[in-house]
């Protein structure tokens, strides 16, 4: 399953929700969700902050409105610049629990997608492609990943202009019934802003996830250790961190994704080390079947090639 599929897939789960009682505070509303995403995020304090900011905007604004004082919907549509693996799909996915909440949209829904549905092949075939995708997103969040791919400038006969006209005049006019996030890398999203400067002026909040650190991106796989019941040794710890100081550097490196990928193959490693010893007639302990020992770690090609694994 790649990347995009996975992200496809969180999306897919969240299911719309039981709308809040009218008399239960909007800011306690959303302040479990603002946990979660805590829980959920190692670090990004910046990325954290800016959410909280935005969801006290969103609560002032509701409460405003419900005391009689005029002013028009606040504009929410995003764009989320960093490296892989860094969250922009957890936070987009927590986003949008918050705009549910509130009210801003209609469903707790997010459709991802990238520049292959959006543009067509041929004459003709980008509006009902875009139209198609816009019609499965509305009342919810529309998550476009590395959305600069949208505009080719090298390429005049490209029809990813026109799917940008398209969302242009959806994010103008359409704002109540969807909110637009744009991801991708930083220095590719500015350079994809100054060349389409009506998107830019459609953008509102702007939120740059920072690259983990080592002691971050062990943190990270401490976390999803315990979320499967598993637990470094403390060699294996060490041996983690070696493996993280050579990863990084290499390409293709994605943060957390990358953590995700190098737990996962631990884990088979160490399936494959505990059923040797229940072939060879010995019964694992408890400890045993939590423990990821150095040894899971170390035989990752990353010690002994050019190619992560």
């Amino acid at each position: 399953m790649t990347v995009l599929e996975q992200d496809r897939l969180s999306a897919a789960r969240v299911q719309p929700e039981a709308a809040p009682p009218d008399d239960e505070a909007p800011s306690l509303d959303i302040e479990g969700v603002l946990n979660q995403l805590d829980r959920e995020l190692i670090a990004l304090a910046p990325v954290k902050t800016r959410i909280r900011e935005i969801s006290a905007l969103l609560v002032v604004d509701r409460l405003r409105r419900e005391a009689g004082l005029t002013a028009g919907r606040p504009t929410l549509h995003m764009s989320f610049t960093g490296n892989p693996g860094t969250g922009k799909t957890t936070v987009a996915l927590r986003m949008a629990d918050i705009l549910y909440r509130l009210g801003y949209i209609e469903r707790n829904h997010v459709v991802a997608v990238t520049r292959d549905d959006l543009v067509g092949q041929y004459v003709g075939h980008t509006a009902p492609k875009t139209k198609e995708v816009l019609k499965r997103a509305y009342g919810g969040v529309l998550f476009i990943d590395e959305a600069y791919y949208l505009y080719r400038p090298e390429n005049e006969r490209d029809y990813g202009v026109e799917a940008i006209e398209i969302l242009l005049q959806v994010m103008e006019n359409e704002r109540e019934r969807l909110v637009v996030i744009l991801a991708g890398y930083k220095d590719r999203m500015d350079e994809f802003f100054r060349l389409n400067p009506g998107m830019s002026s459609r953008v509102a909040h702007h939120i740059d996830f920072p690259d983990y650190t080592i002691d971050e991106l062990q943190a990270i796989a401490r976390l999803m250790l315990s979320a499967e019941s598993y637990e470094f040794t403390d060699q294996a710890e060490q041996a983690f961190r070696s493996y993280l100081d050579r990863r990084t550097g290499q390409p293709r490196f994605a943060h957390a994704r990358s953590v995700r990928n190098a737990i996962e193959r631990a884990r088979l490693r160490h399936a494959n080390r505990v059923y040797e010893d229940v072939r060879s007639g010995q019964a694992p302990s408890r400890i045993q079947l939590q423990r990821i020992e150095a040894e899971d770690i170390l035989k990752s090609s990353v010690f002994n090639a050019d190619t992560a694994s």
